[in-house]
Order: C-alpha cells, then sequence, then structure tokens
C-alpha cells in the first residue's frame, strides 16, 4: 500500500490546498477513493494526488539564512501608520 496526499482546488484564483491523504494500492484506486473521500460534495473541480514517497523534502538548514527577513513580510501597519502620521502633521499645519 502506498500513501498519497490529496490537494483539491476550485476553479478561479484559488490555490490547490491539501484536503487530507489516504492509502491504496495503487494510482487508480487512490483516484477513486480520493473523489470518494474528499470530492464528494463539489469541495473542488480540479485534483492532485501525490504519492508520499514522491514528495522531496527541504533540508531545514537550507531554509535557515531565510528566516531573519521579517522586513520582506510587512502587513503594512508601520506604512498606514507613517502614512496617518503624516496627513496628521499636513493638517495641523495648515490649520495654523
Amino acid at each position: 500500500m502506498r500513501v498519497y496526499e490529496v490537494f483539491l482546488k476550485r476553479d478561479g484564483k484559488d490555490e490547490f490546498r491539501h484536503a487530507g491523504s489516504l492509502e491504496a494500492a495503487d494510482d487508480e484506486t487512490a483516484a477513486v477513493l480520493a473523489v470518494e473521500c474528499y470530492a464528494r460534495r463539489a469541495e473542488g473541480d480540479r485534483m492532485w494526488l501525490v504519492a508520499r514517497d514522491d514528495i522531496v523534502t527541504v533540508d531545514p538548514d537550507l531554509l535557515a539564512p531565510n528566516r531573519d527577513k521579517a522586513h520582506r513580510h510587512s502587513d503594512g501597519a508601520a506604512v498606514a501608520a507613517h502614512r496617518r502620521a503624516r496627513r496628521g502633521d499636513t493638517a495641523t499645519t495648515e490649520q495654523r
């Protein structure tokens, strides 16, 4: 038996999302089981099945240099605060 990871996607701009895992003897059986288990209520329009043995994992040490780059993942709060502060400074200057 092989373990498969199931990914589903709705049409449009949604991305594939992990739906779950299953065990099956072959690819065809895995497809039938995946449809029965994860797509019975039209949860997705497209499906990927990936044998767990075929998944390539990346060594965490290779990802380590990217951990200290929080500046690349701003939620916009600093920019919004800066803009509010500038609007406030302009408003107080104009009122004088």
